[in-house]
């Protein structure tokens, strides 16, 4: 039955009744969204910023200057928070928005050490404005409606696998073996086999806690979890002080920390805004900016995708043709995103994968966004206070999300080869790669060839075909860039 909320105006502009929600699950679905992503906020300024050009990991560009951390925390929020509402308000959709985790590590590690930041933040708005004349020339939406049934299945399984992956790296439960390069075992369980640390220790209670809660069915289990688990960890942290993690103390909490900051609130610092040029196509070689872009548009575009079919089947809100209405809508503001993190210099802005958390706790609406987007605005001004949630005790949720989201593997039909093997490539290769890209590329090229060999050209979309092909270029950007170079 709906809540009171579901008979005024703002009912109907949602569509809060119509798509069995209540205002009170909205909410309670956008607050836990913003919980599961709030990390980013401190972790993408770690990833593009630096607190000094001293430093010796700080990320400088050609010309040796820097991204200050403080400055983009502040925009990271602020434009996480405007995409967010404006997802919610335009296309009416759970599907919360910020800076893409892969592309800032591009932008990083890739691409403003071959030129100045602004240059760089200049290929990502590019990469923004070609998504959007795709957008509004209905490319992009043509895409989204050729992708097989069984590869939107298969997507949304890969994404809860991906996202249960990022948990458990996240939370130290599964971590790198340091001497990596000399065994054939890439990854382990915590330390040496075991959880090792006060920190994993505290996610492993945060999960089955969180796992009772929803298995018990009780309202608002996901956001209670995590609620709880920050609790237990800031009661943890106070008797063995774990302390912050880093490259001395693999033992300590990852992002967050479980303790009262030394301040609550300050003013955000939004000088980045309006820094950003189109000076790479002369510090750079031509050919270099171009394969640039086209990597970024093929990553911006794909991830998105993907992200959309898998959180808009978990949550039901695809047709009875597979299909999402108001795709155009969604891949616009998505778009936008782009654009906007390219004027921001936070980097490319994209629907996120942990949104699934929300709808997991019954967000359906745009509404849950309109929550989550003013928590972002607010994160500006408060983000000592979110740094009290350690990345640990958020993780639980996206495990559980995963578990929930790889349901959708009962309509992928694996007793047909040709449907099971793409099917199967691009649902391992997104969490082994760590890409959602990279998993969709791989699952596209093997359909299409596979089909070919088997028969079945005819029953591949045209689209398909040029996607395939754009994906062999995208895998083999290297050693084109190589033969070009």
């Amino acid at each position: 039955m709906a809540e009171q909320g579901g008979r005024t105006g703002l009912d109907r502009f949602f569509k809060i009744t119509e798509r069995g929600s209540s205002v009170g699950r909205e909410v309670r679905g956008g607050l836990v969204t913003f919980v599961t992503m709030a990390y980013i906020v401190v972790l993408n300024p770690l990833i593009i910023g630096s607190f000094s050009a001293s430093d010796a990991g700080a990320h400088k560009d050609l010309f040796g200057n820097i991204l200050p951390v403080p400055q983009v925390a502040a925009v990271t929020a602020l434009i996480a928070g405007v995409m967010t509402i404006l997802m919610g308000v335009v296309a009416n959709y759970p599907f919360a928005m910020a800076t893409g985790l892969g592309i800032n590590s591009l932008i990083a590690v890739s691409v403003a050490p071959q030129m100045s930041w602004p240059a760089a933040m200049g290929l990502v708005l590019l990469n923004g404005l070609i998504i959007l004349v795709l957008v509004l020339t209905g490319v992009r939406t043509m895409v989204f409606r050729a992708v097989p049934p069984a590869l939107k299945a298969a997507i949304a399984v890969g994404i809860g696998l991906f996202i249960t992956l990022i948990g458990l790296v996240d939370a130290g439960f599964v971590r790198r073996i340091p001497d990596a390069a000399n065994t054939t075992v890439p990854v382990g369980l915590g330390i040496g086999g075991s959880i090792a640390s006060w920190p994993t220790l505290v996610f492993v209670i945060g999960l089955l806690i969180t796992g009772i809660l929803v298995a018990k069915r009780v309202r608002g289990a996901i956001l209670i979890g995590v609620l709880v688990t920050t609790v237990i960890a800031i009661i943890v942290e106070a008797i063995v002080k774990a302390g912050p993690a880093g490259g001395t103390n693999p033992k300590g909490w990852n992002l967050g920390y479980p303790a009262l900051p030394d301040r609550i609130a300050g003013l955000p610092d939004l000088s980045l805004i309006g820094k950003v040029n189109f000076d790479a196509w002369v510090q750079v070689p031509a050919i270099t900016a171009a394969l640039i872009v086209f990597t970024l548009i093929l990553t911006d575009f794909f991830d998105t995708i993907g992200t959309m079919t898998g959180l808009g089947k978990e949550a039901g809100l695809l047709n009875r043709d597979g299909e999402l209405p108001n795709t155009g809508k969604a891949l616009f503001v998505d778009s936008l995103g782009a654009v906007a993190g390219g004027v921001g210099s936070s980097s490319s802005n994209t629907v996120f994968v942990e949104s699934a958390a929300g709808i997991a706790e019954g967000a359906r609406t745009g509404l849950a966004n309109v929550v989550t987007g003013l928590l972002f605005i607010a994160a500006m001004f408060f983000t000592p206070l979110y740094e009290v949630i350690p990345v640990e005790a958020a993780a639980p949720a996206l495990v559980i999300v995963g578990a929930l989201m790889i349901s959708q593997v009962r309509e992928i039909d694996f007793t047909d080869f040709r449907i099971a093997l793409p099917a199967f490539l691009t649902i391992v290769v997104m969490p082994f790669t760590y890409s959602i890209t990279n998993g969709i590329g791989v699952g596209f090229i093997s359909y299409v060839l596979i089909q070919v060999v088997t028969g079945g050209a005819r029953k591949v979309h045209p689209l398909l075909w040029i996607i395939a092909v754009a994906f062999v270029a995208y895998f083999g950007v290297g050693p084109i860039q190589d033969a070009l170079g």
